[in-house]
């Protein structure tokens, strides 16, 4: 996409109790979408306002919002754009108007390969649009209410998730890994992995968690850290090459992770360097387990072989915003994300239910549930 960042009139928030206790991270406001730029965080709270799709697929490329739950709620509400957009130009002509719609469509698949959120909520909005039945008018107010409702169902989900992975963490103080961000920044608002992080604190508040930093771009550091400290949940921050050290000292008792896809045999996409924090909490006889809405699942895809695992650019691995550590001219490799295999997963929690293995069967089985 472009290199602009989306919106012009960023701002920050002028009342952060609005959020009352839950982080919204993306909103649909009066025709637009407001989001807070998660680049920005923990030092600055600053919102981006997108009002065209493409200001929007800019800001999902960049990583202003990221995390799969929400990169499927951002699709949603870029489409609903385009077709605020399309309907302007195209008027009453229905050729115009989903010619617009595809094109928006291609813009906004192309942004993010790997979470599967992003491509379901766009065949979600594609099955409006493509109603020859609807008026464009109808199309565009059609794709308005499903925006909406795909960011209220991600935030019922995101407790429920919690709610059923809670039930999972035994003991009187347990001590909970996590990697990358899985949070409320990660969805429309309270988290995957994060969210059972919040459900476990409401029952035991002697709960501590472990903050993998996560290389390269620090979304441990900044951003998990950012949320448990503002709800004053016990947290510590450690660096990812130290998880193996404090499992072989028994200090991690669980490993909870999101994931931005799932494949039908249960193998696991998610942050580079799960697949490693996996390895570790199977030798030490750690559960690990995963959070995530029932949309990640990708029920068309066997094993994680078959995952397009998108490569970042090599800036982010040679240093850190202005800040450069490497010689110029070294030749990277930047993956974003890696393949945690089923054998390694004790439970993979969705708000349909947990699933466990042989995950062939379970996640048919939550996929027939409604």
């Amino acid at each position: 996409m472009g290199d602009r960042d989306a919106g012009e009139d960023r701002r920050t928030d002028p009342d952060p109790r609005s959020w009352a206790g839950s982080i919204r991270t993306i909103e649909w406001r009066d025709g637009v979408v407001v989001m807070i730029d998660q680049r920005r965080l923990p030092l600055e709270e600053v919102y981006v306002t997108c009002r065209t799709w493409q200001e929007l697929a800019d800001s999902i490329c960049n990583m202003t919002v990221r995390g799969a739950p929400a990169l499927g709620v951002a699709a949603a509400m870029g489409m609903a754009l385009a077709a605020r957009t399309a309907l302007a130009a195209a008027g009453s002509d229905p050729t115009r108007f989903r010619a617009s719609l595809q094109d928006a469509t291609k813009g906004l698949f192309a942004t993010r390969p790997t979470a599967y959120n992003l491509p379901w909520a766009l065949r979600e909005m594609e099955a409006v649009w493509k109603r020859d039945d609807l008026a464009p008018s109808e199309v565009a107010a059609g794709m308005e209410r499903l925006a909406l409702k795909t960011y209220e169902d991600d935030l019922a989900s995101c407790r429920t998730i919690g709610e059923n992975g809670a039930e999972l963490i035994r003991g009187e103080s347990p001590v909970i890994l996590t990697h990358c961000n899985a949070g409320a920044l990660a969805t429309a608002g309270y988290g995957t992995a994060l969210g059972v992080v919040r459900s476990v604190f409401a029952r035991n508040p002697r709960l501590h968690v472990l903050v993998d930093e996560t290389r390269p771009l620090l979304q441990g550091a900044r951003l998990t850290a950012w949320e448990l400290t503002r709800e004053g949940i016990s947290m510590e921050l450690i660096t990812d090459n130290m998880a193996g050290y404090f499992m072989r000292k028994g200090v991690i008792t669980h490993a909870v992770v999101g994931a931005d896809r799932i494949t039908a045999n249960g193998d696991v996409a998610n942050k580079v360097g799960t697949y490693g924090v996996s390895v570790l909490a199977r030798e030490h006889g750690i559960p690990f387990i995963v959070a995530a809405p029932f949309s990640t699942v990708d029920l068309s895809l066997h094993d994680g072989d078959d995952i397009p695992i998108e490569e970042r650019d090599a800036s982010e691995v040679t240093g850190y915003r202005s800040e450069r550590w490497a010689p110029y001219g070294v030749r990277v490799r930047n993956p974003a994300f890696d393949v945690t295999p089923a054998g390694n997963v004790s439970a993979i929690v969705t708000e349909r239910g947990v699933a466990r293995a042989p995950y062939e069967n379970s996640l048919r089985e939550l996929g027939a549930r409604r």
